[in-house]
């Protein structure tokens, strides 16, 4: 089977694609020739369907996996995948929560936020986040938490876990800070929520996207791992 002209590639992709996992390995003639099957075409299909949804190196992952005889390991890194989307879904929402509140009045505390303050480590865990991004973030001027006296330590109140769950809500979006100053400034001089709805609205679209992929590539994968080898 002329695999590469089939699928419109380089023969050196198709190499690339064995190489990499992505195709069972290829029967060799006696003078040493590759020869591809109809299980190589089903493979490359199964992996450009997960890739829409995946991304390029979770599925080639997934399909490396599935060739080195390690199905569970392939449905692993699936339902990790899944997970993220979940994840991605659930700070979306709360997100939401907490521009809700905030148009409500500015005096409602953001959603899980101690109305003391919380130290970085807490006030990380809350917008799921690692402690060290919201020091970047408050490095480029985005974040302008206050400070427990005596000890100095950073204190996160409503209103700057609210900017957290924002600016990681536009970050997972894509958006620059360049572009997430002038939002979080409006929120905080304003109330002005309108940019942010925006985006957020955006990036719903977005996972619904990706989520309706891999619906797609998973379908993809399980005829291929209940089709013929």
């Amino acid at each position: 089977m002329d695999l590469a002209r089939l699928a419109g590639l380089s023969t050196q992709q198709i190499r690339n694609y064995e190489a990499a996992g992505v195709l069972p390995p290829a029967v060799r003639t006696g003078s040493g020739h590759r020869t591809f099957t109809d299980r190589h075409r089903r493979a490359l299909l199964t992996y450009r369907a997960l890739r829409e949804g995946y991304g390029s190196l979770p599925a080639t992952r997934i399909m490396r996996a599935v060739h080195d005889g390690d199905v569970p390991g392939a449905l692993a890194l699936v339902d990790e995948v899944h997970a993220g989307l979940h994840a991605d879904r659930e700070a979306l929402r709360a997100t939401l929560v907490a521009v809700a509140a905030l148009e409500r009045g500015p005096s409602r505390a953001a959603p899980g936020a101690d109305p003391r303050g919380l130290r970085i480590g807490e006030a990380a865990a809350l917008v799921g986040v690692r402690a060290s991004a919201l020091r970047v973030w408050e490095a480029a001027g985005l974040l302008v938490p206050g400070r427990e006296r005596g000890t100095g330590y950073r204190v996160y109140g409503a209103a700057e876990t609210r900017d957290a769950r924002v600016i990681h809500a536009l970050r997972r979006s894509g958006h620059l800070f360049a572009g997430i100053r002038p939002v979080v400034e409006a929120l905080r001089a304003e109330g002005s929520t309108d940019a942010v709805r925006e985006a957020l609205a955006a990036r719903a679209a977005v996972l619904d996207a990706r989520t309706r992929a891999t619906l797609t590539g998973a379908g993809a994968l399980g005829a291929y791992l209940g089709g013929p080898d």
